[in-house]
């Protein structure tokens, strides 16, 4: 059975990718922690779509995670056709006050469990010539942001590993996608324990989020920023140096987590 599989599908932008994918009759495997949220998304989707919805309660930064979910995805019969790297969290202050194992599964969950996930499915896609994968980075991802040091590397890495990886796998007929959302109105701050985070006018919904993800994916772009702002500030990223983007971002937030000017 072809499937559609998506990590962190219990809330925010993976459950919208969910909620509209199951709405265009994708068959899906949801993959999340919150068992409760995860049966009964399933349970929903499937009565009001007529699809199958079928969930794997795993977390991403076990190191046997992707191994267990490879077994349960071949034990089932499902062919993976569409891969939605969802899952990922962040965080917000000074590194040297930070919870150094937060930021390295952080690491784990954002970049290798992606890259595993990413391979682990890639080759039977290539043997079919075709599939899906949308990679989900960040607004972030195109310049160094202080105070959240750790958390635009990982998304900058997941730009690059995406693009490249894109273009090896185009004579396959392969699309993979690194959709690159701004600030967006899901729990991602709560999730990151950032209590006082950065205000941000103009927030996308996840739904907005998604059709950018989808139109994206059916014009075959390989990095796709949502939202117009968020492009903007990714142009300014792209095109400033670093070094200046990196200092005015620094000085804008030094008080905040430093107390000093």
């Amino acid at each position: 059975m072809k499937v559609t599989l998506i990590t962190g599908a219990s809330s925010g932008i993976g459950e919208a990718f969910a909620r509209r994918l199951a709405a265009e009759k994708h068959d899906l495997v949801l993959v999340a922690r919150n068992e409760k949220k995860l049966h009964e998304m399933c349970d929903e989707l499937m009565l009001k779509h007529q699809i199958m919805a079928h969930y794997v309660v795993l977390d991403l930064t076990d190191t046997e995670a992707v191994n267990k979910l490879s077994e349960e995805t071949t034990r089932h019969g499902f062919e993976v056709d569409w891969l939605i790297n969802n899952a990922g969290f962040g965080s917000m202050g000074d590194f040297v006050d930070l919870d150094i194992d937060k930021e390295l599964n952080m690491i784990e969950l954002n970049i290798s469990s992606l890259v595993a996930l990413t391979h682990q499915y890639l080759p039977a896609m290539r043997s079919r010539k075709r599939g899906t994968i949308i990679n989900i980075s960040s607004g972030a991802s195109f310049q160094p942001i202080p105070f959240m040091a750790t958390y635009a590397a990982t998304k900058a890495f997941v730009s690059s590993f995406s693009e490249a990886v894109a273009e090896e796998n185009r004579p396959y007929g392969i699309t993979i996608t690194a959709l690159c959302p701004g600030a967006t109105t899901t729990n991602f701050f709560a999730a990151a324990d950032i209590r006082d985070p950065l205000q941000v006018k103009g927030l996308q919904t996840a739904e907005e989020v998604v059709e950018t993800g989808l139109k994206a994916v059916r014009n075959g772009r390989t990095k796709k920023v949502s939202g117009f702002a968020n492009y903007i500030g990714a142009l300014l990223g792209t095109f400033s140096p670093t070094w200046l983007s990196s200092r005015v971002i620094a000085r804008a937030l030094r008080p905040k987590f430093q107390g000093k000017e």
